[in-house]
């Protein structure tokens, strides 16, 4: 790389908004700046401050002048040999020096473009320098393009990218709001409901101003409690739309998020139902005193409540903005209506409303209503069930969160806010009420009290009242008996009634808007792929316009069925199950003891929040028994269904976190127990390399480890470490993710060494985790060794004696078509690319034609273009062809048979286990573990064991009782007493002929030619060595007799490994003693454990 070395190289100019973090940019443009500065003072670096001069600090300024000291600045992009020196990089004609605390580095600052998610909406998402390129020696002509110089340098993104973005969506019209409209305003709506106007009375004449406090304060307990925990979930992180649903499935992952989600979408739609059946209701008791039905009361609420909840679609259908605005207009009618209320309390009565009950306020009232009483059956917890319900509605603002500008400072703020308004608005109607209005009165004027009439302590009496016979037969006014108080108390009642209007209509506005938003989320996320329909939003708001719709046919349903009372206690179930796991939800965070678990709403405490759980859990089955069962049961099933599907979601849940922590715990705990061979297991290494690469080897390891051993598949890269690191660490996801595909309970694990054998000594002495270490290594059969290079040979022999070096068992494991299938699945790769490059050449014909047909001109030259680009894929399918003819000329179908056929069910047969030497039993476990599969379960253990041919049947009966003894379920026990004679000449011939090439025939030769041989090639089979093992030799060609003879139609054959003594038989000599042990045979399991108890007959 070249620069142009004239004047002013450097440009010293001074940001605007300079800060300790500041990069500067160095132009190319010397020209430019040599006129602005004249002074000829060699360079020099300002030193970094952190002190008072923020303004002044990490720039480089040039002195135009001495330009030869710049001369071996940069030589080759090189860098000076200065505290501040600049690697340079050229793109597109610019030069670009990355500078952080006045020095050149590609580390780069802390940004919180770094920490955004991929499709962020609050910014675009930067990539900071990987660890690889801060740490490994730079380049010397490392190209940056210049959008993203900033970007590396000081972890911005490209400039204005954020600004260019909040300017579209300023120009789209994205409606946000703040906490005020957007969640206290809408939280307030929703929990002062008709409940307020219309039953609060009663509840106080029930139940006494004194427990009435009370019930108010176990409701706004439980929602106070869920208030708070709703607030430490959603500042402990960006929270997006969703609300409720959102909150739970990020916490707890998508098996709760995904059940709760789908019925508290249900539940608010169907509540829309319920508002706008109250609405209908009072709207029907007007049309009464005014003789003006249309039908009859159940026709006319039907005919109502369909005209209202399609206006009510109307609004939201209109946007949220529109919708925000007629909430706050029902607000203000609201606070109008309850402040009537409370100034008809202290306006005085008149003798009408004194008829009635109402007296202003009044000591001997609020001491006659401070103690309950209740009538026809109620008590305390079922006043309680009927109150419960007005103090719910405090998710209605977090249920929008995806429309909130700053839904983590709005949500805590708005919810808790409202929740204690509400409160004391409700404690402060009941109070007023019950001070002003007594429990009974008879509405007539003449009921006044007679002289000499003894009152019995009764408030009214003493107030010239007599409502004595309210005892004896109904009444219609007072507390108990008028569900119009609060209108008859009001200076001006017709308020009263547009108070009730507000309110259900803004209930009802406010679940119409919830469900849709909730539903669309849960769909969006693909918990339920067949409501995926549903995700689609519209228009500047991503409105979830068919999330209306179907929310608008749920509600109409319910209006014309017009039986609600049967429906409401499992909705008013459905919300406390959501505040039950939403409670649960901030315990488990806090338990689960996570660092990501860091709310900024520090106001909340993990057992208050289980305490709230449990509250809610029992309001549930006091509020209705049946219904909180239904509520349960439905939860259950989708929870099992969700957990069945497994959705391929991962949002780092406190349900992980807990897995980890207990998985932890555990692993800790059984580090203090010591090891008993009762509960021994085989926890294996399988030597697999990629898993996908050798599934047979995989699947036979699997059977014996499945659900009671660990299995680690390893694979070692050998090559120039970096190359092997990077392809190391590119592929360890990918590769467990093929495991867990594929359902296998199975661990990946890779290392990068110099060479095979290191690689693994290093697994076998660092692989696990406290007891969960693997004590058993499990290798294929080298088919090829006979061609392999020598290093291959040694380091195959070598890591079966570093196992037992280790004192872990080995098991090989042999298939007549070997275990690779690599060659296989590069073919494979191969056709699925060129498969999905003619479906894209299809779809691009496809495409054209369709435009050619309706564009005319314009679509001929987009077609030419499109043409251009993918003119040589017709050369691409040609090739299909040939590869295809490749693949049916040779592609193995042999082996591709042989790599699944531990995947299948074994047929009827047998396992024979030819246990020739005691190894602690690991030789019989493995086999035993086998028939325990289902795949296995077919197929009967058939014991083999040497003998003298003399005591055979004392040999089987010991054996018999051994394995009894051991619990082991046999078929038939085999006593072979001939292992030790030498085998026939012909099997015998195939040895020698085997071990030729690699013999040494010293003792044909003289002595000093036998030497040098020795020393040139120390690795062949001397004649010494093998007339010293001949009688072992002997013997592995015997056993290939007699397993040819007894169990060549096996479905497996497990045999015990014959073990080379170190420094005494050559690799060459095992690797031909293993080929003619298992040579023409099934699949043959070679085991040898180390020699320590695995089996064990004490209880």
């Amino acid at each position: 790389m070249s620069l142009n070395n004239s004047s002013n190289i450097f440009l010293d100019s001074v940001p605007s908004n300079t800060n300790r973090f500041q990069v500067n940019v160095i132009n190319e443009n010397h020209e430019s700046s040599a006129a602005a500065n004249d002074d000829t003072d060699p360079p020099h670096y300002e030193e970094t401050s952190f002190g008072d001069e923020a303004q002044k600090r990490l720039r480089i300024s040039f002195r135009p002048g001495n330009q030869e000291c710049y001369d071996n600045f940069l030589q080759s992009g090189d860098t000076a040999k200065t505290d501040a020196s600049f690697h340079a990089y050229d793109s597109h004609t610019k030069t670009y020096y990355l500078q952080t605390f006045g020095h050149n580095t590609m580390d780069a600052v802390p940004k919180i473009e770094y920490y955004r998610n991929t499709g962020s909406v609050s910014g675009p998402k930067a990539n900071r320098p990987s660890l690889l390129e801060i740490h490994e020696q730079l380049a010397k002509n490392v190209v940056v393009a210049p959008s993203s110089a900033d970007r590396v340098a000081n972890g911005d993104g490209i400039p204005g990218d954020e600004q260019a973005e909040n300017k579209e969506d300023d120009q789209a019209g994205v409606v946000k709001f703040g906490w005020v409209k957007g969640v206290l305003v809408r939280c307030m709506l929703n929990i002062w409901g008709v409940m307020l106007f219309i039953r609060l009375s009663w509840i106080v004449g029930e139940a006494g101003i004194g427990l009435g406090v009370i019930i108010i304060g176990l409701a706004v307990t439980v929602t106070g409690i869920t208030g708070l925990s709703t607030s430490a979930i959603a500042t402990n992180g960006y929270v997006r739309g969703g609300g409720a649903y959102y909150l739970i499935s990020r916490s707890l992952g998508p098996e709760f998020g995904g059940s709760i989600g789908l019925i508290f979408a249900f539940a608010n739609a169907v509540a829309v139902a319920m508002y706008v059946v109250g609405f209908a209701e009072t709207v029907v008791d007007l049309l009464k005193e005014s003789d003006s039905m249309m039908v009859d009361p159940t026709n006319d609420i039907r005919i109502i409540g369909s005209i209202t909840v399609v206006i009510l679609l109307g609004i939201s259908v209109a946007g949220m903005e529109w919708e925000a605005k007629a909430q706050v207009i029902l607000l203000v009618i609201l606070l109008i209506a309850i402040a009537n209320f409370f100034i008809g309390t202290v306006i005085p009565s008149n003798n009408e409303k004194k008829s009635r009950g109402f007296f202003n306020y009044q000591a001997s009232i609020f001491a006659e209503n401070f103690g309950p009483r209740f009538t026809k059956g109620e008590g305390f917890f079922s006043v309680f069930a009927i109150f419960f319900p007005a103090a719910t509605g405090i998710l209605a603002g977090a249920n929008i969160s995806g429309d909130l500008e700053d839904p983590q400072d709005a949500i805590p703020r708005g919810t808790m806010l409202a929740i204690f308004i509400t409160t004391v608005a409700y404690l402060g109607v009941a109070i007023c009420v019950g001070a002003c209005v007594v429990r009974d009165a008879t509405g007539n004027v003449n009921d006044t009290i007679i002289s000499g009439m003894n009152c019995n302590g009764s408030a009214a009496c003493g107030l010239g009242y007599d409502f004595s016979r309210c005892r004896h037969e109904p009444c219609q006014y007072g507390l108990m008996n008028n569900f119009q108080v609060m209108s008859m108390v009001s200076g001006f009642g017709p308020l009263i009634t547009a108070g009730i209007f507000s309110a259900t209509l803004s209930s009802a506005l406010a679940s119409l808007v919830s469900a849709p938003k909730v539903f669309q989320a849960l769909c969006k996320d693909n918990i339920y792929k067949a409501l995926q329909f549903f995700a689609k939003g519209y228009g500047k708001n991503n409105e979830p316009l068919r999330g209306y719709i179907l929310t608008f046919l749920i509600a109409m349903a319910f209006i014309l069925i017009a039986e609600l009372n049967t429906i409401a206690p499992i909705i008013s179930n459905f919300f406390l199950a959501s505040y039950a796991l939403i409670n649960f939800s901030c315990f488990h965070a806090s338990y689960a003891k996570s660092p990501g678990w860091r709310p900024a709403y520090g106001i909340y405490n993990m057992w208050v929040s289980l305490f709230g759980a449990v509250l809610c859990c029992a309001v549930m089955f006091v509020i209705n028994w049946w219904a909180a069962v239904i509520t349960y049961v439905i939860e259950f099933f989708l929870y099992i269904y969700v957990t069945y599907k497994k959705p391929e979601v991962n949002w780092g849940s406190s349900t992980q976190a807990l897995s980890y922590v207990s998985a932890l715990d555990n692993a800790l705990e059984l580090t203090t127990v010591e090891d008993h061979v009762k509960n021994f297991r085989p926890q294996c290494i399988v030597l697999t390399g990629g898993p996908m690469t050798r599934p047979a080897l995989l699947d036979i390891t699997h059977a014996f480890t499945k659900n009671s051993g660990l299995c680690i598949c390893c694979e070692v890269f050998v090559g120039p470490r970096k190359l092997c690191v990077k392809e190391m660490n590119s592929g360890m996801g990918k590769k467990q993710a093929w495991l867990i595909k594929n359902k296998i309970k199975a661990f990946y694990a890779a290392v990068a060494a110099d060479c095979f054998r290191d690689g693994v000594r290093s697994l076998l002495q660092a692989s696990g985790l406290g007891r969960m270490k693997p004590n058993t290594l499990v290798i294929g059969y080298k088919k090829n060794w006979r061609k392999a290079p020598l290093t291959e040979i040694e380091n195959y022999v070598g890591i079966i004696h570093d196992a037992f070096d280790f004192e872990i068992g080995v098991v090989i494991v042999r298939i007549s078509q070997g275990f690779d299938i690599s060659q296989v699945l590069q073919v494979q790769e191969e056709l699925e690319r060129l498969e999905q490059e003619r479906l894209a050449l299809e779809a691009t014909i496809k495409d054209n034609e369709c435009q050619e047909g309706s564009g005319g001109i314009r679509a001929l030259f987009k077609k030419a273009g499109k043409l251009n680009i993918t003119k040589t894929t017709p050369k691409n399918d040609g090739s299909i062809n040939t590869i295809q003819s490749m693949h049916v000329g040779e592609f193995n179908q042999k082996l591709v048979e042989a790599s699944t056929q531990f995947k299948k069910k074994q047929e009827k047969g047998t396992i024979d286990v030819w246990w020739l030497f005691d190894d602690g039993g690991l030789t019989l476990l493995i086999p035993y573990i086998l028939t325990l599969r289902k795949k296995w379960k077919d197929c009967k253990l058939r014991i083999y064991v040497g003998g003298k041919i003399n005591r055979i049947e004392e040999e089987k009966i010991a054996m018999a009782s051994l394995l009894s003894k051991f619990r082991i379920k046999f078929a038939d026990i085999h006593i072979i007493g001939d292992i030790n004679i030498k085998p026939n000449k012909e099997s015998w011939k195939v040895f020698e002929e085997m071990i030729e090439p690699y013999r040494l025939h010293e003792s044909c030769k003289d002595l000093t030619t036998a030497e040098k041989l020795k020393r040139e090639t120390p690795w062949k089979i001397t004649d010494a060595e093998l007339e010293a093992v001949k009688e072992k030799s002997y013997r592995q060609v015997r056993l290939n007799e007699l397993l040819q003879e007894h169990s060549r139609a096996a479905n497996l054959i497990v045999l015990s490994l014959p073990v080379a003594r170190k420094g005494s038989i050559s690799d060459l000599l095992y690797m031909a003693w293993l080929e003619i042990l298992t040579k023409n045979l099934p699949p043959v399991l070679l085991v040898r454990g180390n020699h320590k108890n695995v089996l064990t007959f004490y209880s």
